[in-house]
């Protein structure tokens, strides 16, 4: 098991447990019956501890806090000037009074907006019509299209709807968790804001984020529109954020697709898969633990490797390939918009062209300021982002597209077949 190296971050984990250096892994020697087998230790333990206070069950030990003592151990100097005495008062109540859970919680979960969602996009889970949805929200909406996106899933699997066939259009402040668990075909656009954790675990959906239009926001590149760690674990689909992220944005992000117009520190912490495009300024500690996907920040003053962690990752320029834009342009035009093109085709070139289709995806859903004054000045504003590409990852890759292009071995002919002597026959 784990031996406290503090090296999580690093991917050479020396006991196998936290990397994916198949070599590396080779030497975790955990099985789930050693699991099995300390659980049962731990119960046989606690039973004696049990036994020796008088008590038959669990549930009979909790609020029991006069049977707690201090060890003498909070004489330590580090421990000078710590009471407990207040945590360990046992409360003076009536014995119909419970110490412990006694019913379960009702979280209304009968009276979730995704209810209602899911009534309205009938048409499309059951006959794989498409549906347009308007609805207002409060902050208390929280976990906004996961339930529906359940519904999705039971029905078509991680495989999902085409895009856009649910269309749910919002208006007002997104609750926790927005868009969590979005699955493939259901879009979210919300006129609004919203809180922390959105598109937590993102399967494939598409969220769209901008401030109203009646908000008196003079610039919205410098004010917050989403929470922190946006896009935490998400897997796969797109968002288009019109404003400023909070901390850890894309934080474990394993192949999502996101623009948004500066972040908080740490942004793209631990991300190991997806694109994710900033179009203004970042925090500190940018891309710790980085190992897997691509970042394009804007880096309009040239601050920001003062501002990344540069352990894991390189920042490169973004070249001007004349070729690759050509040759990706030829794959249809207006496609790009619709999000046709495969944005994560040779993520170690055509950068320009996939940085552009991007900010141009983000104006079409947003109509931000900001895509609109870059790319109208496109041929002088595309290089003053930085590309920042993990090393391991870029590695990787280049080996993969070495092995691609190799010529294929030439295989020997088979040597062909030795006709059978005959065998004499003796008397």
């Amino acid at each position: 098991g784990c031996i406290m190296m503090r090296k999580c971050h690093l991917n050479t984990c020396p006991v196998g447990v936290a990397t994916q250096d198949p070599e590396l892994r080779k030497r975790f020697t955990g099985k789930p019956e050693h699991v099995i087998n300390y659980f049962f230790f731990v119960a046989e333990e606690v039973r004696r501890h049990m036994a020796q206070l008088g008590f038959r069950t669990v549930s009979e030990m909790i609020g029991q806090s006069d049977r707690l003592e201090m060890r003498k151990a909070i004489a330590h100097w580090k421990a000078h000037g710590l009471d407990f005495s207040r945590l360990l008062e046992k409360p003076k109540v009536t014995p119909e009074v419970a110490l412990f859970q006694r019913e379960q919680q009702d979280h209304h979960l009968d009276q979730a907006l995704d209810q209602e969602l899911i009534r309205q996009a009938a048409p499309a889970l059951e006959r794989g019509e498409a549906v347009r949805i308007e609805t207002p929200v409060k902050n208390y909406h929280r976990t906004v299209g996961t339930m529906l996106s359940g519904r999705v899933a039971e029905r078509y699997g991680h495989a999902g709807l085409p895009d856009d066939t649910i269309y749910i259009k919002a208006r007002g402040t997104g609750g926790q968790s927005w868009g969590a668990w979005l699955a493939k075909g259901v879009t979210v656009e919300l006129e609004g804001d919203a809180n922390d954790y959105v598109g937590k675990g993102l399967s494939g959906g598409r969220l769209i984020i901008y401030p109203p239009a009646d908000a008196g926001i003079a610039r919205a590149e410098e004010n917050i529109i989403v929470g922190n760690t946006v896009l935490y674990g998400a897997i796969s689909g797109e968002c288009f954020f019109r404003g400023v992220a909070g901390e850890r944005f894309c934080v474990r992000n394993s192949g999502a697709v996101a623009v948004v117009e500066g972040v908080g520190d740490h942004g793209c912490e631990y991300m190991t898969g997806g694109v994710m495009v900033c179009l203004g300024p970042t925090g500190r500690n940018f891309a710790a633990g980085m190992s897997g996907g691509v970042a394009y920040v804007f880096d309009g003053d040239g601050s920001f490797e003062r501002r990344c962690n540069m352990a894991m990752v390189e920042l490169q320029p973004i070249a001007d390939e004349d070729d690759a834009l050509e040759a990706l342009d030829h794959q249809g035009g207006d496609m790009e918009t619709a999000g046709l093109v495969d944005l994560t085709r040779d993520m170690t070139r055509h950068d320009k062209q996939r940085l552009r289709t991007l900010i141009e995806r983000h104006l079409h859903y947003t109509n931000s300021d900001v895509a609109r004054t870059i790319l109208a000045d496109w041929e002088n504003q595309f290089s003053r982002f930085v590309k920042v590409m993990p090393l391991d990852y870029r590695r990787a890759l280049e080996e993969m597209q070495a092995r691609k292009s190799r010529p294929p071995v030439p295989q020997r002919a088979p040597k062909p077949a030795q006709p059978l002597k005959e065998t004499a026959a003796h008397g």
